[in-house]
């Protein structure tokens, strides 16, 4: 067991489930979210710190922190979600899976915050469900979706689904793309072993939707993020 390990079901652990407690009043008081979001933010960085986990960001002019888009990213490991919490400058929503809601006190926590939970498949219900994130971004904030579905057991990035790119489409709203490279490292799928590694995020230019259908924008995306991390590969 390593050193990352046992802090995080002595420290980590702990520390979410009191901040989750305190969550729960905080929603109460702002119901917006935005209280909480700036909290999740800070549990997001003293995870990185306190795990020893180094991030690398490039790209961060290529947003406005006072702008809202749906941002999207490859899903490479357990740790993406506090990564780009702390990393990233904007008031954001995720959208995650429906079951997340029925765990006592994080779901409630999540539902309370304005995440939006969504039902897996392709009928007409899990569609209404994921596209009441367009209304979050229609309301000026961000929204993160991890259009793979689920996370690589490789870091290699699998197809996207075009669900995401609807998202965007409905709401109008710039997509982000960003490049998760290496916390695949931290947590490999199917284990609780967790190590120190260097990550590294990139942030690409906005991609604006106006006269894309979801199609083009899931391609234009998948695009940018794959060469990205081609990129990283060759500069290696």
């Amino acid at each position: 067991m390593t050193l990352q390990t046992l802090l995080f079901f002595l420290v980590v652990i702990p520390v979410m489930f009191f901040g989750l407690l305190i969550a729960l009043a905080v929603n109460l008081i702002d119901p917006s979210g935005d209280r909480f979001h700036r909290m999740a933010a800070w549990w997001g960085r003293f995870c990185a710190r306190l795990m020893g986990i180094s991030i690398e960001i490039t790209g961060e002019k290529h947003y406005d922190p006072n702008a809202n888009y749906l941002i999207v990213s490859n899903h490479a490991g357990m740790a993406d979600i506090p990564l780009i919490l702390g990393s990233i400058h904007l008031n954001m929503r995720f959208v995650a899976k429906e079951e997340l809601g029925k765990i006592p006190v994080f779901g409630w926590v999540l539902k309370q915050a304005g995440y939006v939970l969504i039902k897996r498949g392709q009928n007409k219900e899990a569609l209404k469900s994921l596209l009441k994130a367009s209304e979050v971004l229609k309301s000026g904030r961000s929204v993160h979706i991890f259009p793979e579905g689920t996370r690589s057991e490789t870091g290699e990035i699998k197809p996207f689904k075009r669900g995401a790119f609807m998202i965007a489409q409905k709401a109008n709203a710039p997509i982000l793309p960003v490049t998760i490279i290496g916390s695949n490292r931290i947590t490999p799928k199917k284990s609780l072993r967790i190590s120190k590694a260097k990550i590294q995020l990139i942030i690409g230019k906005p991609i604006e939707t106006k006269e894309k259908n979801a199609q083009e924008l899931q391609d234009i995306t998948y695009t940018t993020i794959t060469s990205a991390m081609k990129r990283h590969k060759t500069a290696a």
